[in-house]
């Protein structure tokens, strides 16, 4: 089969490569738009101190008791992650790292690979980490407490 387009001779690779560059940039779109959402939500008060979200998020997997700050700030960290958006970095990490790879497999005409060909492939792992560290916070929201109920004899008294 003949993979010649406007005058390139297209390989395998080369066309994975352009794939993977394409998903490349898809990804780092939403990527962006996901950033840019983030930063121009109203920052919480507690959002602002050190270790604040590991404190909190520890406290909600132990089911602790969390002041009303403490939940609305779980509340939002756990909605962020849970957003579609958020899964395009990791996903745009590891199209990198795809890219990286198939271009430089492509690069060598089929003469052996060297290490230098799969440094790629520690983007994909870190990426795949960032993805479980997201699908953990993602189940936290069963734990996060139920508002309570108002008190209907609380609000007949005043």
């Amino acid at each position: 089969m003949n993979w010649n387009f406007l005058g390139t001779d297209w390989r395998l690779f080369g066309i994975l490569a352009v794939v993977a560059f394409a998903t490349l940039m898809v990804f780092a779109t939403g990527a962006f738009l996901y950033i840019r959402r983030l930063r121009s939500s109203e920052p919480l008060p507690m959002s602002e101190g050190i270790g604040a979200k590991r404190a909190v998020l520890a406290k909600v997997r132990k089911r602790e008791e969390l002041s009303p700050e403490e939940l609305q700030f779980a509340t939002q960290v756990i909605s962020d992650q849970r957003s579609p958006l958020a899964f395009c970095i990791p996903a745009a990490i590891f199209s990198m790292g795809c890219f990286y790879v198939l271009g430089s497999l492509e690069q060598l005409h089929g003469a052996t690979p060297s290490e230098r060909t799969f440094i790629g492939v520690i983007p994909m792992f870190t990426s795949t980490n960032i993805a479980i560290q997201l699908l953990r916070v993602i189940k936290l929201k069963r734990r996060l407490p139920r508002p309570a109920p108002p008190n209907p004899q609380l609000g007949a008294g005043a």
